[in-house]
């Protein structure tokens, strides 16, 4: 097994979080925290947040590779969200780099941004990359023992750590889909909607999801549909069936 790391880069973007109405966080520089196991991270230094709206706690938790973080509760427009901030007054020597930094429990704040962009979920990595691109190669979905969907017209998705993705016109979709009312969002794609499959008696449910509006980067699957590899009974490229991707969907 790989050895734990904590690594950090600075990050040229401006980056703000909001909560109950009031900026809380308004830098240039941030710092990105990538550590094994985890999401990537924002740290901020502490000249770049209302620490006004801070209080500290007595709440404090140990990690063996940064050291003990002390917390802190933002109170802001008449929300509080306990324990919301932490930060490594004393770092270990591998992290001293984060001294005088705070970071924040995304979910607790109500809105992150990159420039003028909102962003979800965590900070997105200057590591991961997503491709779009168009192919004509012929792809056919099988799933409940029949073909739900066949194309030649398919954007292929490839993104950094994951398996490929094929995202398929509705037109070539032939599966009798039904409305769900599931959402997740991902830093790189944006908020996804989900279709559940009905094959004769038997529902797939949150089988298909699709991006209504998605961020910039990959505004080209925009209203595509896609299929879970690791869930349908077979994915078909060229005719061949595709290896089952062993992912947390699986």
């Amino acid at each position: 097994m790989p050895e734990h790391f904590v690594n950090f880069e600075r990050s040229p973007k401006r980056i703000r979080v909001a909560f109950g109405g009031k900026t809380i966080v308004d830098t240039t520089d941030g710092l990105i925290v990538y550590e094994r196991g985890h999401v990537p991270v924002y740290y901020f230094p502490r000249d770049d947040v209302a620490m006004d709206l801070l209080t500290g706690t007595d709440h404090s938790t140990h990690c063996p590779f940064k050291g003990d973080a002390s917390y802190f509760t933002v109170n802001a427009g008449g929300q509080t969200a306990e324990n919301a901030v932490w930060s490594y007054e004393q770092p270990f020597d591998e992290a001293a780099g984060l001294k005088d930094y705070l970071a924040f429990y995304w979910k607790k704040m109500d809105a992150w941004h990159e420039e003028d962009e909102e962003v979800f979920v965590h900070a997105r990595s200057p590591k991961v990359r997503v491709d779009i691109l168009d192919s004509s190669r012929p792809v056919r979905i099988e799933l409940g023992g029949i073909t739900v969907a066949e194309t030649t017209r398919a954007r292929f998705l490839f993104e950094t750590g994951l398996p490929t993705r094929y995202y398929i016109p509705r037109d070539d979709v032939i599966a009798e889909l039904r409305p769900s009312e599931t959402e997740t969002n991902c830093p790189y794609k944006g908020t996804a909607s989900y279709h559940h499959v009905q094959v004769g008696a038997k529902t797939f449910e949150d089988i298909v999801w699709f991006y209504r509006d998605p961020v910039h980067e990959s505004a080209g699957i925009k209203d595509y549909l896609c299929f879970f590899n690791e869930q349908v009974d077979a994915v078909f490229v060229d005719g061949v069936e595709q290896e089952k991707p062993k992912t947390k969907w699986s």
